[in-house]
């Protein structure tokens, strides 16, 4: 008896390790699956400005990861669980490093990036055709030179980052279901939504090292090493600026393939946690497994898929959940891909520090309710309508919450010839020919490249040239133009490259939208993981991994597909100049009217999520009336005494049969 308490706790620990050894890797794993996520979706504004496309396209090399992942996401869901589930993992993650390293590949393939400007790199006073002079010409114009134009045409080296994001969604299909999917089968039932939000803690850590590797590729140039950065005659701020999007890139691919190793040596299952002691249990479970094995010899993996589909079709609080989760993605899919470009333009500051702000004011408040709200499911044992009920009540607090934004406001960049008259009086319309005024109409100067100057009115201009100025100083990013007739002031008028800052209280309203916007964060987290439980434990356990490979197919399809392509649509509307390729073709939009930005990026989500709460009261009310195949589940000692008490009643069935049966032998013989 001592020899076999002793195997059944070596095979505990044994279990529990390799348990923990696949907590540990899985959490790695989202590391590195959420890592390249969010960093793909940091770099969105240097790969509009690398490869001079609109906010649509990019929106639809976004999404791209979507089509990669609904490919192939419901047949791993099924046959994933049929098969080696961390091993499935682990070549999953393998084929995300091969697809951001197939994201990287453009920049050894194309020629060094140019940027549209007027301005001589040098700034020698002998090449000042970039300043206003009669009959002048300018530095850089558009070429007419055909054989140039065919090649610019031509260049579609963009396919290679949508290519490639679809090959890393390929490979992020198997790890959130089948991950998900190990951890509900072999945890306790009591600690599977603490080590679920565990897991998503992870999920969160992959981000936040995500956006601070984007904010410093970001602040580092396109082409750092091949060029002389001294040169350069714009900073991270200009909206021509491209950081090395690409070095990031080549980290996540190395990132991908580490992590996958520790999958290749897991084992396909493992006894359920807390039941490894109880011997007759675990040779319950082997004969169990092994039925299972004939069974799908005999039948094969695909007999039980329709049914399941159906099961879950036919599942309405599963149907309503998923409605949900597709209105509440279409809002936070455009709201977190198009973050960095909103700061940006909204309060001026450049992409690099935007995506910096991001990270350290929304990541660490959403680990902090991930493990908060696994806790509270862990310490008060919180049922599945008690969890429906927290996640719908958290949400609805956040969102009223979040309507604060929208006094969180700053004015439009002043640019005149766009948005503003030479005299300094906002523009409603933009008009081409208001570029040109008296001051400027005989200095021959472009209407279309962009080359922005700050005047000393506090007014910017598209050029040194439309400005009026006439000599300049200094080299580089430290040329200051002079005797600018356009710029009306008292003394001398000068201007100097840039935009001009939007002031002191611009700096004020970002501080405050970040604090809301780390206060939402927290509260919505607190409700992600008891809103989690509800999909789970809504399915019967045989469901629980084709369930979430469908909730994610959905999600996918409805709202991570077209979310980016149409908000990028709607974001392209608002654009006030766009960018001039050599062959005078438009290229990345240069500046938005912030005004309508601001109620398109924050007016748009606000009515989708307001939508979502109608099903979701629904799923209240059913959750009243209905019994979830998951409340059935108990605690691993649950189960034990559950199964002893019935070895205990079949026992005394037994011996009373054997009692009355003793009784009739014994009136016979009577």
């Amino acid at each position: 008896m001592g020899e076999t308490e002793k195997r059944i706790e070596t095979h505990r620990i044994r279990c529990l390790s390799k348990l923990k050894m696949f907590l540990l890797a899985i959490t790695c794993a989202f590391v590195s699956k959420t890592l390249s996520g969010s960093y793909m979706n940091s770099m969105l504004t240097q790969i509009e400005r690398q490869f001079n496309i609109p906010t649509s396209l990019v929106g639809f090399i976004n999404g791209s990861f979507e089509i990669g992942n609904l490919l192939l996401i419901i047949f791993v869901s099924y046959f994933g669980t049929k098969l080696h589930r961390p091993i499935m993992i682990g070549i999953g993650c393998v084929v995300m490093g091969l697809g951001c390293f197939l994201k990287s590949l453009p920049h050894f393939l194309m020629n060094q990036y140019e940027y549209e400007s007027t301005v001589s790199v040098s700034g020698n006073l002998s090449s000042n055709g970039f300043l206003c002079m009669e009959n002048g010409t300018q530095i850089l114009r558009p070429t007419q030179d055909p054989s140039e134009c065919t090649k610019e045409v031509k260049s579609l080296m963009w396919v290679y980052v949508l290519v490639g994001n679809i090959v890393r969604g390929m490979g992020e299909t198997p790890i959130l279901p089948l991950g998900i999917s190990y951890i509900e089968d072999f945890a306790k039932f009591e600690n599977s939504p603490l080590y679920i939000g565990l897991v998503e803690t992870g999920a969160i850590i992959g981000p936040l090292i995500g956006l601070l590797l984007a904010s410093f590729c970001a602040n580092v140039y396109v082409d750092t090493g091949s060029v002389n950065t001294d040169d350069l005659i714009i900073t991270p701020t200009d909206t021509r600026w491209v950081g090395a999007w690409w070095f990031g890139f080549l980290i996540c691919a190395g990132v991908n393939v580490l992590t996958a190793i520790p999958f290749f040596f897991l084992p396909n299952t493992l006894p359920k946690e807390g039941l490894e002691n109880n011997a007759d249990i675990i040779k319950n479970e082997n004969e169990d497994k092994q039925k299972e094995e004939v069974k799908k010899e005999k039948y094969g993996i695909t007999k039980d898929f329709l049914p399941f589909m159906k099961s879950l079709s036919c599942n309405p609080i599963y149907m309503l959940f998923i409605l949900v989760s597709v209105i509440q993605f279409n809002a936070f899919v455009n709201m977190i891909s198009f973050m960095p470009k909103y700061l940006e333009q909204q309060y001026g500051i450049s992409s690099s520090d935007a995506i910096f702000l991001m990270g350290i004011y929304n990541l660490p408040p959403i680990c902090i309710g991930y493990i908060i709200g696994g806790l509270i499911m862990k310490k008060f044992k919180i049922t599945v309508k008690q969890a429906a009920h927290i996640g719908c009540w958290l949400s609805l607090l956040e969102y009223l919450l979040y309507f604060l934004s929208f006094l969180m406001t700053c004015e439009n960049f002043s640019v005149v010839g766009i948005n503003t008259s030479y005299e300094g009086i906002p523009q409603d319309l933009y008009v081409e020919n208001d570029i040109f005024a008296d001051c400027n109409v005989d200095c021959n100067c472009p209407s279309k490249i962009w080359d922005p100057v700050c005047g000393n009115n506090g007014l910017s201009y598209l050029s040194a040239c439309l400005a009026g100025c006439e000599t300049s100083t200094g080299t580089g990013i430290n040329m200051v133009f002079q005797n600018c007739s356009c710029i009306q002031t008292s003394g001398n008028s000068s201007a100097v490259l840039g935009l001009c800052d939007k002031g002191r209280d611009c700096s004020l309203m970002l501080q405050y939208f970040l604090i809301l916007s780390a206060m939402s964060s927290f509260i919505y987290s607190l409700a992600a993981i008891p809103g989690y439980m509800v999909l789970l434990r809504c399915m019967k356990s045989e469901e629980k991994s084709l369930g979430v490979g469908l909730h994610t197919f959905c999600t996918r399809v409805f709202a991570g597909i077209p979310a980016p392509i149409y908000f990028g649509a709607l974001m392209d509307s608002t654009c006030l100049h766009w960018g001039t390729l050599k062959c005078g073709e438009s290229g990345a939009c240069r500046i938005y009217d912030s005004t309508t930005f601001r109620y398109i990026y924050l007016g748009l989500p606000a009515a989708l999520r307001g939508s979502s709460f109608v099903p979701a009261l629904i799923i209240l009310i059913l959750l009243r009336k209905c019994h979830l195949p998951g409340e059935n589940a108990s605690s691993g000692t649950e189960l034990i005494e559950t199964k002893v008490k019935g070895k205990e009643n079949e026992c005394k069935d037994i011996y009373q049969k054997s009692t009355v049966l003793k009784d009739d032998e014994l009136k016979t013989k009577l």
